[in-house]
């Protein structure tokens, strides 16, 4: 029998419906349930073939849980390895190389030493930095917000040069990056599963949390639904990611990717609403089937972004062609 899991936190509603999707197919020798986790010992397999993680980003020990269970030969999705080292001006930074737009982006030091370093563990650091260069490059307004994380923690909107010396100072320790403001006609979330299956839906981040996904979408026009299903399979295709949202303000007709690494991202049904929880309910659920028909017992199952595979084999990254389904 194979075993899909399904590991998860506060969430109520994805959970549920992602068990009884996958058990209502009737799948010969394939069953899913909600992840139990006892004993963890070093190198030893566990019970599942396939897990959905929906939750070890926030939980350390669910991180070192699900790393040893694809060492031991289960598929996990999303790759823990890749997303422990993933952050967001990376992203940025490899948007430039596989034809993505992405706003103007600069990386910043924390305006305070880290722990247990001082102003000689920062030598190599030039200073004053070339703020002059840095406010003309990315210009204001501007979204000043930390490298790493999610859930638009310790993220501001800056207007001029002393609105940016008052945040920086009170950031502490935090790692940030300062990035052009897009002034937007249109906005989008989308989400990507198993890097083959695109969901476009309108978005308004100005609203609270639980009205952002537009419920009467407007139609859009069939150029930019294209260009924006390949700017989301290029970026899911080269970071490698299996379960993503990909966010994209529309400028000039331009889409620009605003945030896009997700390795938990909402799917909860009061606030994603119910047709697109009903797409992605049933998309991972077959994404779901589909590893665990395709898993090899005490194999390597997990999937690896073609920016790892690409520098793996001395290739050069380039988009990758695969078409939205």
């Amino acid at each position: 029998m194979k075993k899909i899991g399904i590991l998860f936190g506060q969430e109520n509603t994805f959970p549920q419906a992602f068990v009884e999707r996958v058990n209502s197919k009737k799948v010969d020798g394939i069953k899913a349930g909600f992840v139990k986790i006892n004993k963890v010992i070093q190198g030893e397999p566990v019970e599942y073939d396939v897990i959905i993680d929906r939750i070890s980003q926030d939980i350390p020990f669910y991180r070192s849980y699900l790393k040893n269970a694809a060492l031991t030969g289960t598929a996990v999705i999303n790759n823990p390895f890749w997303w422990s080292a993933d952050e967001k001006f990376f992203n940025n930074a490899l948007a430039t190389k596989i034809g993505v737009q992405v706003p103007k982006t600069v990386l910043l030091p924390s305006n305070q030493h880290p722990p247990d370093t001082n102003e000689m563990s920062m030598r190599n650091l030039e200073y004053p930095l070339d703020w002059e260069g840095i406010f003309e490059y990315v210009g204001f307004p501007a979204f000043f917000k930390p490298f790493a994380g999610g859930g638009w923690k310790n993220v501001y909107k800056i207007h001029d040069r002393d609105e940016f010396f008052r945040i920086y100072n009170s950031t502490g320790t935090l790692v940030m990056m300062l990035q052009e403001a897009i002034e937007f006609t249109d906005y989008f979330r989308c989400y990507c599963l198993d890097r083959r299956d695109v969901r476009i839906m309108q978005y308004d981040p100005n609203q609270p949390h639980h009205l952002r996904y537009v419920r009467n979408p407007k139609p859009v026009e069939s150029k930019l639904l294209k260009r924006m299903e390949e700017d989301v399979l290029k970026i899911n295709n080269a970071l490698g990611y299996d379960f993503n949202t990909v966010e994209l303000a529309v400028r000039d007709g331009i889409p620009y990717a605003i945030d896009f690494g997700n390795p938990a991202p909402d799917a909860d049904l009061y606030s994603v609403g119910e047709e697109n929880f009903e797409w992605v309910v049933e998309a991972a659920a077959n994404m779901a089937i589909r590893r665990a028909r395709n898993h090899k017992p005490k194999m390597n199952n997990l999937t690896w972004g073609n920016f790892i595979t690409a520098f793996a084999n001395n290739q050069v990254l380039v988009p990758n062609k695969t078409k939205a389904k």
